[in-house]
C-alpha cells in the first residue's frame, strides 16, 4: 500500500473497497476541499482540481451521491493539475446533517474517526445542540469529543460546573475545556489527535473552530476575522469545508458554522445518546409508549422521582419527534417515487401498444 496514501489516511478499508470497484485500475486520491461545482483531491503526488462527470451528476439521486470532503475517490488525472472524478469508493464513516425545511440530507464529511463538538462557554452556551451534534456523531459511527471553548471568559468555578453538568449529562464523553488566549487545554487536545487519523471540528458560527485549527496546526492557515477585544471573539468567515495536515500527522477539517443542526432518521444516535431512557422505555407497559401521559410509563415515573434530567428528557421528546417525522416523510417520499414509477412504466406499456 502506498505510503503517502497512508499518510493522507488511507488503509486496509479503502484498499478493499478500491478493490472491489467498477474503478480498480484506476488511481485513488481524497477528496480535501469542496467547492461550487469542484473540488480538490490529493493523492500521493501532488492536489488537483477535480470535476465529476455529467453522467454522475445526471444518475445522482440525492445529495450523497456526489463527492464530499474526507471520501476517497477513483481519478484519472488530466493536464495542467486537473483531474476527472470517476466515482467514490465506500464510506467508512458519514456525518450528516439536514435542514428543517429541506428533505435531503447534507452531508458534513465523510472517513471520520473522532468529532470535535465545540462549544463556547459564553450567553450562546447550549447543552441542547451539543446533544444534536453528539446524536449525528454517533449515527454516523463516529467518537464525539465536547470541546468547552473560550474558557477564559468564566472563573474556574463557573467552568468546573459547566463539566461537571456536562458529564451528567452525557456520560462516558470526553470533555476537554479550551482557551486559545491562555492556551489552556490545548495540549490535551493535541494528544488526542493521532497519526494518520481523520478528526472533523463541529460547532456553531463564533464559537472559534477555526481559530482553535490554527493554533493546533501553529500557524493562521484559517481565516476567522477580526477579533474583538472584549470578548475574543473572532467573526466567523469560514465557508467551505477544507482538510488541513498536522506536523504530527493528524487529519482535521474545518467545518462551516451552523445556526440550524436538524437530525434525520436518526434512531440509532438517539437510542445511543439517550441510553438511560431507551432501557427504561423497556419497561414500559405499552411497547409504543410515547412516554409523555400513558399510564405504567417507566420514563415517567423516573423523571418524576427526579432519576432522569428534566431538561434531557424534554429535549429527548423533541429530537424523537424530530426524526420520526422525518422517517415519516421520507416514507411517504418513497411511496410517491414507487407510485410515479408505476405510472410511468403503464404509460410507456400504452404507447407500446399504440405504436405496434
Amino acid at each position: 500500500m502506498n505510503k503517502k496514501l497512508i499518510d493522507i489516511g488511507y488503509n486496509d478499508f479503502f484498499e478493499l473497497g478500491r478493490k472491489n470497484s467498477k474503478f480498480s485500475d484506476i488511481p485513488v486520491a481524497r477528496v480535501i476541499a469542496e467547492y461550487k461545482e469542484a473540488y480538490k483531491v490529493k493523492d500521493g503526488s501532488g492536489e488537483y482540481l477535480g470535476r465529476i462527470t455529467g453522467k454522475q451528476i445526471y444518475e445522482a439521486s440525492k445529495r450523497e451521491d456526489f463527492p464530499a470532503v474526507g471520501d476517497w475517490v477513483s481519478i484519472e488525472k488530466l493536464q495542467n493539475g486537473n483531474a476527472v472524478i470517476r466515482g467514490i469508493l465506500p464510506r467508512k464513516t458519514v456525518l450528516k446533517k439536514k435542514y428543517s425545511n429541506k428533505q435531503d440530507k447534507q452531508i458534513i464529511a465523510s472517513n471520520i474517526d473522532t468529532a470535535f463538538i465545540v462549544e463556547a462557554v459564553d450567553k450562546n452556551y447550549n447543552l441542547n445542540r451539543i446533544e444534536r451534534f453528539i446524536i449525528i456523531a454517533r449515527e454516523g459511527n463516529i467518537t464525539p469529543v465536547i470541546v468547552l471553548n473560550k474558557a477564559d471568559l468564566i472563573s474556574e468555578i463557573e467552568l468546573k460546573n459547566k463539566i461537571s453538568e456536562i458529564q451528567k449529562r452525557f456520560k462516558l464523553t470526553v470533555v476537554i475545556p479550551t482557551s486559545i488566549i491562555t492556551n489552556h487545554g490545548l495540549d490535551k487536545l493535541k494528544e488526542l489527535i493521532k497519526k494518520n487519523e481523520t478528526y472533523c471540528f463541529l460547532g456553531s458560527s463564533g464559537v472559534g473552530k477555526s481559530t482553535l485549527i490554527n493554533k493546533l496546526l501553529g500557524k493562521d492557515i484559517i481565516k476567522t476575522g477580526e477579533i474583538i477585544s472584549i470578548t475574543d471573539k473572532g467573526k466567523h468567515t469560514t465557508t467551505a469545508r477544507e482538510m488541513y495536515f498536522m506536523n504530527n500527522g493528524g487529519i482535521i477539517i474545518d467545518n462551516p458554522g451552523t445556526r440550524e443542526v436538524g437530525i434525520s432518521n436518526s434512531s440509532i444516535g438517539l437510542k445511543e445518546v439517550f441510553d438511560d431512557i431507551s432501557i427504561l422505555a423497556n419497561s414500559c407497559r405499552y411497547s409504543d409508549c410515547s412516554h409523555t401521559q400513558e399510564p405504567n410509563c417507566a420514563v415517567l415515573g423516573a423523571l418524576k422521582e427526579g432519576i432522569i434530567d428534566k431538561d434531557k428528557y424534554k429535549n429527548f421528546l423533541k429530537l424523537k419527534k424530530e426524526s420520526e417525522f422525518y422517517e415519516m416523510t421520507e416514507q411517504e417520499k418513497k411511496e410517491k417515487d414507487r407510485k410515479f414509477g408505476k405510472f410511468i412504466k403503464k404509460a410507456k406499456e400504452q404507447l407500446n401498444k399504440q405504436m405496434y
